[in-house]
């Protein structure tokens, strides 16, 4: 065989083993036509059947002994017919059973996938989607059929009036109309999941690509219906967590049922027109310090309370000691004062009157 068609054999050969390999039917195909224009050239040398085959690998892998001219040297080699079959029938015994251990190697390889963790697989066969799925793994399938693996993990689809946050390049925010019809900006974040046992379903109806297919634009169906149900300035304060719930509600009715699952929906910032924010943030100043005023007052209410309480206390108390002193407890008082103060001199006296027991001395 001229060496250059060789080649072109061997390379149709590789090209049957990439094509096994990586699954993919092109480098088959290209192989198949490099044979058959090969096999046209010479099939008057190898002949039909089976038999044209092996010789054909048999030509390509085995290389043929060197033919030795008597002539050239007297110690040549004299072939004997019958060991020159026996060589012959041994070399396509070889290459069939080469040939068949390579088929089964590559049904092998073909029939085992791997499904890594955080995956799940699609088999499909002939244009036909199997409804069971393919879990995470090591499996076996049918070698013919292939398997698309789709990940199962919690991802974000995000749009941005930041160009670089965003699943899309540049300002992707949604707009939206509020109750009084005015349009403000929203910045969004959902998180999702592919639900495992429906994968089979969203690969036959919606695709590969059911992030931008069903995802993205209800995402922006539902921004709009529940924007449209408040004010700006309630999504803009304290109602924006009430809004996001609403949105994420509406979500789970529309893309649940199609194979989605939606875990939390994120409103990270609302912008207004520039106006109309500037009014909302004064208004809101304006009550924040209404508030305030309204806690000094009440706090100085509790104190004016609380020094009238204590008033009251002092004057009961002051009622209750004075219909309690009399003369005596007064001298009482005074003489347990005195015992106590310094210079202080004690002087007998008689009980009846009081004069001083030395007064006769």
């Amino acid at each position: 065989m001229i060496q250059s068609e060789k080649k072109n054999l061997l390379i149709a050969v590789l090209l049957i083993f990439v094509g096994i390999i990586s699954r993919s039917p092109v480098f088959v195909i290209i192989a198949i036509f490099i044979f058959w224009f090969w096999y046209k050239k010479n099939a008057s040398q190898y002949g039909d059947g089976v038999g044209a085959i092996s010789a054909i690998f048999q030509d390509i892998f085995i290389p043929k002994a060197k033919v030795i001219n008597s002539n050239e040297s007297k110690s040549s080699f004299n072939f004997n017919s019958n060991s020159m079959n026996d060589v012959t029938v041994k070399a396509k015994r070889a290459v069939l059973l080469a040939g068949g251990a390579v088929v089964v190697l590559l049904i092998l390889v073909r029939a085992v996938v791997i499904v890594p963790a955080g995956y799940v697989g699609v088999f499909h066969l002939f244009g036909k989607v199997s409804d069971k799925p393919v879990y995470s793994g090591l499996n076996l399938i049918n070698p013919l059929g292939s398997v698309e693996k789709m990940s199962i993990r919690t991802e974000d689809y995000t749009m941005s009036i930041v160009s670089t946050e965003g699943n899309k390049s540049g300002n992707d925010a949604i707009s939206a109309l509020t109750k009084e019809g005015l349009n403000v900006d929203l910045d969004i974040t959902v998180l999702f999941h592919l639900i495992p046992e429906k994968a089979s379903e969203v690969y036959r109806t919606i695709g590969m690509n059911y992030h931008e297919v069903v995802i993205r634009p209800e995402i922006r169906s539902a921004i709009r219906e529940v924007v449209a149900q408040y004010e700006a300035k309630d999504i803009y304060s304290e109602k924006r967590g009430e809004a996001a719930v609403k949105i994420l509600e509406a979500l789970k009715t529309k893309i649940e049922p199609r194979g989605v699952g939606v875990e939390e929906v994120l409103l990270r910032n609302v912008a207004l027109p520039k106006n109309l924010a500037t009014s909302i943030e004064s208004k809101l100043q304006a009550e924040q310090e209404s508030q305030r005023y309204d806690f000094v007052l009440e706090k100085e209410t509790k104190e004016a309370e609380r020094k009238r309480i204590e008033a009251a206390g002092q004057r009961d108390a002051q009622q209750i000691i004075t219909q309690g002193l009399t003369t005596p407890y007064l001298n009482y008082l005074y003489i347990q004062n005195l015992k106590d103060s310094k210079g202080t001199i004690y002087v007998p006296t008689n009980p009846s009157n009081g004069t001083p027991l030395f007064r006769s001395l």
